[in-house]
């Protein structure tokens, strides 16, 4: 099974932006989709990017929270977040799902498998 670490997270001043990373361990990183989510304190954890079969997927909800890339010499997955404001802390998750077919990205929490232990970012005005 594979392994996730995040990496990344810290203090940004609002209308910045960070790249936070996530290096996969364990298994052929090529077999796997992947995925970021973000919770801020006391809500549910929040669908951000995913990358299936070489494409990016941001769920088409217009929040535009992140950018996903990918690195597969690296075993890494990239999230550029976009423009956090003040009311934005939150911890930042990657996770991971073995692909089994085409393009397929998941956007859901359960449909992830593997899940790293988080990033926190941390947002000043």
């Amino acid at each position: 099974q594979v392994q996730l670490v995040e990496s990344g997270g810290g203090l940004v001043q609002a209308g910045d932006s960070l790249r936070l990373a996530c290096v996969a361990s364990g298994d052929t990183f090529s077999r796997y989709n992947m995925g970021w989510f973000r919770q801020a304190p006391g809500k549910e954890r929040e669908f951000v990017a995913a990358w299936s079969r070489g494409i990016a997927y941001d769920g088409h909800s217009g929040k535009g929270l992140g950018t996903i890339s990918r690195d597969n010499s690296k075993n890494t997955v990239y999230l550029q977040t976009n423009n956090p404001n003040p009311e934005d802390p939150a911890v930042y998750y990657c996770a991971a799902i073995v692909n089994r077919g085409p393009y397929n990205p998941a956007s859901v929490t359960n449909e992830y498998s593997y899940w790293g232990q988080g990033t926190q970012v941390t947002v000043s005005s």
